[in-house]
């Protein structure tokens, strides 16, 4: 059994949920990058694949996570999997068949990379399952009655409810999402959201910066506090390297003032609204 999750933190969740299943266990693969924003178009091609890569190099500039350029390799994540899905396969060999299970949760980071990964395993339609979480009630620690969004809020013995929820994906699923997902591709929004089920909507660049610009204040700030604040309250969470991309381009605008060092990292550099009055 091979897991797939699309967060580091789920990681960690499903691994402390094996020591309560074995027949849960199984590896464990992250698909790393973040769909939900940025260039989607001709992903698939080397040139969408390095349109991507350079506009991710341009927003981790300076920022604490500027080494994981060279880590994120999802293409190379997805050529394993299906080498050992195709070894597996070769009955021949007398290799069992290896199934995989796609864990996701109800936000547009796990619903736009299953998408991503999704549309690159029809071949191998009768052992793919899926687990989304959509709209369904767990138990928290303090046990009352909630809906997560992401799979590391779930308790590990909650896990064992959840594995209850795996399914096929169907025949009609890799012939529909694909075709959803070339959509999203071609219409190349900056920003995607979850509207429910896995319906994604697009946005454009700016869908965050009320947020931002209601986070800053007259006063100067470390960036890094007025990140967490804004981090927070958000509705529809994001990443704070796309933040501080914002934030860059609300600087450009005029909107933001800021004072230190980009080169110096983040927690060098603070800002403030330049605005009359801050919202």
């Amino acid at each position: 059994m091979i897991h797939i999750v699309f967060e580091t933190a789920n990681i960690e969740a499903l691994s402390k949920a094996f020591e309560l299943d074995e027949s849960l266990k199984g590896d464990i693969i992250e698909i790393k990058d973040d769909y939900a924003v940025g260039p989607i178009i001709d992903i698939y091609d080397e040139y969408g694949y390095q349109q991507r890569r350079d506009w991710w190099k341009e927003l981790l500039q300076h920022s604490p996570y500027e080494e994981q350029l060279n880590i994120v390799d999802d293409k190379l994540a997805v050529h394993n999997l299906l080498k050992i899905l195709n070894e597996s396969g070769d009955e021949t060999q007398g290799n069992k068949k290896e199934e995989v299970w796609i864990w996701m949760g109800q936000n547009q980071h796990d619903v736009c990379g299953y998408y991503w990964l999704m549309s690159q395993l029809k071949e191998q339609q009768g052992r793919i399952q899926v687990l989304y979480l959509n709209n369904l009630p767990f138990i928290n620690e303090k046990g009352n009655i909630f809906y997560p969004t992401h799979l590391s809020e779930i308790q590990p013995k909650e896990f064992l409810k959840a594995k209850k929820l795996a399914r096929q994906i169907t025949l009609s699923e890799f012939e529909l999402d694909p075709d959803e997902w070339k959509k999203l591709c071609n219409d190349n929004a900056p920003v995607r959201i979850l509207e429910g089920g896995k319906k994604i909507a697009n946005k454009e660049e700016s869908f965050y910066d009320n947020d931002v610009l209601s986070a800053v204040t007259v006063e100067f700030q470390k960036l890094t506090k007025i990140l967490h604040n804004i981090l927070a309250k958000l509705k529809v969470q994001t990443g704070d390297v796309f933040l501080v991309w914002r934030i860059k381009k609300l600087i450009e605008e005029g909107k933001i003032e800021m004072q230190g060092d980009w080169s110096k990292g983040w927690k060098e550099v603070e800002i403030k609204s330049s605005l009359n009055e801050v919202s």
